[in-house]
């Protein structure tokens, strides 16, 4: 766990530790691009609390790729500043945040440019939804919960510049034919193919509605001001059907997933069949990472797809 304090022209002294875990993820998975990010971090929050006027008031956070660290504004308002590597997926977060401006969704409250660096409003890091989803009843109500934010955060149309599902799909299925070949098993090959053919069938109309993209569990939190809100979103414009996957994923149970795909499209009012292509797209988006990356195809995901197939 690397350490770094800093002095600045006030009174206190910044005593961070960058955990190790975000260290390790930024060198793994981020490359040059990572390491950059993790050696900036001390003068970036030094920076940023001189900058915004903060008062950091309790031990840092992380996940994979960004250090979450709790402070109090000038005015004793709890708040939390977000650091993290700025490229494609997080560019569009708090543009994704300004348009549902606390909708559904934690509230931004400043924001840099330059280096995707966010003040957000303060939620409670210890409860999050999965605190709530353990034997199958409660995790069915999770994933109402899922369903109900992601009802609010998908009835907005998403602004000119964000990244758009039809692109993706798009590159999704010019990728297809060179994957497919790299699947050695006949029956998970026929599966990811008839993802592909699900997706072809409706990326003529990819939607413009404003997704989440990762609405899972983890990415819920608890409010003072709502119960639940949704946090760390990767925003892009297309059809709510392909928001629904991670909820399937989640605390995966094959005899519930059935249930779960028709209770969140029932809440979201979606038509089946485009929510159930659209969800079969998010499988060969995943199947596609991971024959990049060189890793088995997953299980679960393989098993919702057979699941909404029908196989």
């Amino acid at each position: 766990m690397r350490r770094f304090t800093h002095a600045g022209s006030v009174a206190r002294v910044i005593d961070i530790r960058i955990p190790d875990g975000l260290i390790e993820s930024q060198y793994a998975y981020a490359g040059e691009p990572g390491r950059a990010f993790i050696a900036a971090l001390p003068a970036r929050v030094a920076e940023f609390v001189e900058r915004w006027e903060l008062t950091v008031d309790g031990p840092s956070m992380h996940g994979m790729a960004a250090l979450v660290l709790p402070v109090v504004r000038r005015d004793g308002t709890p708040a939390a500043v977000k650091f993290q590597l700025l490229d494609e997926e997080t560019e569009g977060e708090p543009v994704g945040l300004r348009v549902w401006d606390g909708d559904g969704a934690v509230r931004l409250l400043d924001h840099d440019a330059g280096t995707g660096t966010m003040l957000l409003e303060r939620l409670d890091s210890g409860r999050m939804l999965s605190t709530m989803a353990g034997e199958r009843a409660d995790t069915r109500k999770a994933v109402l919960v899922i369903a109900e934010l992601l009802a609010r955060l998908t009835a907005v149309p998403a602004p000119e510049g964000m990244r758009r599902l039809g692109d993706i799909a798009g590159e999704m299925v010019d990728d297809l034919p060179g994957a497919l070949k790299a699947i050695s098993d006949p029956a998970e090959r026929a599966i990811v193919e008839r993802c592909g053919g699900a997706v072809r069938e409706v990326m003529g109309e990819p939607g413009d509605r404003l997704l989440h993209w990762d609405l899972h569990f983890e990415n819920v939190l608890a409010a003072e001001r709502e119960p639940w809100l949704a946090i760390d979103p990767k925003p892009l414009a297309g059809d709510p059907g392909f928001d629904l996957w991670p909820a399937l994923n989640n605390r995966f149970d094959a005899d519930d997933v059935l249930w779960r795909f028709d209770a969140m499209t029932e809440v979201l009012a979606l038509d089946r069949e485009r929510a159930r292509a659209w969800t079969l797209g998010r499988v060969l988006q995943n199947a596609l990472w991971e024959i990049e990356d060189g890793r088995a195809l997953d299980e679960d995901d393989l098993e919702v797809a057979r699941l909404l197939l029908g196989a």
